[in-house]
C-alpha cells in the first residue's frame, strides 16, 4: 500500500491495518521456524510495510488527526479497578528465625 493510500485512511483504519501486518508477520516468523517458508523475500517488506505505516500513524498524531496507537490498540480499565488492585495487601508468609532448629525426629534405638 503506497503512502498517499495510508494517509488518506482514519486511524482507526490504521490500527486495523497494522494489526494485520503484525499478525502476517508472526506468520512468516512462525513458518520459518517450522520450517515452511516458501518466500524469505516477505518478511522485509512486512517490515517495512509497518514502518511505513507507524510513520503515518506519527504524523497524524503529531497532526492532531489521530488518537495515540496505544491507546487504541487495547481499552484501559476503570480508575477504581486499578486502584483496588493496588490496595490490596499481599498475603505474608510467616518464616522460622534463621537460628531456630528443625524438630527432632523420633529416634529408632537398636535394642534387639
Amino acid at each position: 500500500m503506497s503512502v498517499k493510500e495510508l494517509r488518506q485512511k482514519s486511524a482507526a483504519d490504521l490500527q486495523k491495518e497494522l494489526l494485520g501486518l503484525r499478525r502476517e508477520q508472526f506468520n512468516l516468523r512462525m513458518a520459518r521456524a517450522t520450517g515452511q517458508t516458501a518466500k524469505p523475500d516477505q518478511f522485509g517488506k512486512v517490515r517495512r510495510s509497518i514502518a511505513r505505516l507507524k510513520t503515518v500513524m506519527g504524523e497524524q498524531l503529531r497532526a492532531g488527526k489521530g488518537a495515540a496507537p496505544q491507546a487504541a490498540a487495547a481499552p484501559s480499565e476503570p480508575k477504581a479497578v486499578k486502584a483496588k488492585a493496588k490496595a490490596a495487601p499481599k498475603a505474608k508468609v510467616a518464616k522460622a528465625p534463621a537460628n531456630a532448629k528443625a524438630p527432632a525426629k523420633a529416634a529408632k534405638s537398636k535394642s534387639a
